[in-house]
């Protein structure tokens, strides 16, 4: 099929299945699959936390060759409780929760193994889910790549105040004094569940204005998230600080400790250059430490935008080969 010339997206077929999966502690997750239902079976797992998965995202595979399961991760998007409503408890929202989710689609739909494609945290998920259940995960596909260590979450939150001195003010002003040398992601994640909707929304608001500001330093870099819809800003901002102010419920450098788990895992990792939030270093360590990875440096883009789409089209089709197993 003949992609479009402008991004190298392939145009979004509509989902031929789609559901709600409850997964226990409450939550009920949504789902859909589009593409050719007898095709290569595929998994993309969303950002944010919390950003929910996105039509777009099934442009980024060849709908005649790929069978495309997309879905909304805990309190995200479509899935429930959602994190936009007043009072919700995201106690029962860890990556080890989000790792079982993924199996328990997986087998909902009698898929045997599936391609696992992530973004931005999406990355830091498909890694976490590979390195559990190796034996599930036929190729991943990562584009900018993250790992959910605190060290690079601190970068984002503090360390980028040398970047950004004037954002960064306002964005750690927008705590309490007490907490501005604390855990900033801890003093958000408070204020965004105050009792008071307006505490609320200043700091959801506050929390994607620096989000904006840290996602690239190329010159054409637009932002997103701070002209977002308030009910997606808060829903966002609560579920990106719960897991930051958690370490991601991962242990500090995990990943990168457990990388041999994925020996044997064909994948490509794609990562833009001025990607001021997610240093080029994580997916360079990745890399030289994982045999059968390929690195695609982008020198057109940051966080998002420039080349990524057809550089993540161009593995996808790279791997699109064979039928359901």
């Amino acid at each position: 099929m003949t992609k479009p010339p402008d991004d190298g997206r392939y145009p979004l077929s509509e989902p031929h299945e789609s559901g709600s999966l409850e997964v226990g502690d409450g939550h009920s997750l949504y789902w859909e699959v589009s593409g050719n239902p007898d095709g290569k079976p595929a998994v993309a797992l969303h950002g944010g936390p919390g950003s929910g998965s996105s039509p777009r995202t099934r442009g980024l595979f060849d709908p005649e060759r790929y069978r495309v399961v997309l879905f909304d991760q805990r309190n995200a998007g479509r899935s429930t409780p959602s994190a936009t409503e007043p009072v919700v408890d995201l106690s029962a929202n860890t990556t080890q929760h989000l790792i079982a989710d993924i199996e328990a689609l997986r087998v909902h739909l009698g898929i045997e193994r599936w391609l696992v494609w992530g973004g931005s945290w999406g990355v830091t998920l498909a890694l976490a889910y590979a390195q559990a259940h190796p034996e599930r995960v036929t190729e991943l596909v990562l584009a900018a790549v993250t790992n959910g260590d605190r060290r690079d979450t601190d970068w984002i939150t503090r360390d980028m105040g040398r970047v950004f001195p004037r954002e960064w003010e306002r964005f750690r002003d927008g705590v309490p004094a007490a907490d501005r040398d604390g855990d900033l992601s801890a003093a958000y994640s408070r204020l965004l569940h105050d009792p008071d909707p307006e505490v609320r929304a200043t700091a959801a608001r506050g929390w994607c204005e620096w989000e904006d500001t840290h996602m690239s330093l190329a010159p054409d870099a637009a932002p997103s998230l701070s002209i977002a819809d308030p009910a997606f800003q808060l829903a966002f901002a609560r579920l990106v600080t719960h897991y930051w102010s958690h370490g991601c419920f991962l242990e500090e450098g995990q990943v990168q400790r457990d990388i041999e788990r994925l020996h044997g895992i064909p994948a490509v990792l794609i990562h833009g250059r001025y990607d001021v939030s997610g240093p080029l270093g994580v997916a360079w360590a990745l890399h030289r430490a994982w045999p059968g990875s390929d690195l695609v440096v982008l020198d057109d883009t940051g966080h998002s935008g420039g080349g990524m789409t057809a550089a993540i089209t161009a593995a996808t089709d790279r791997f699109a080969v064979g039928q359901a197993e």
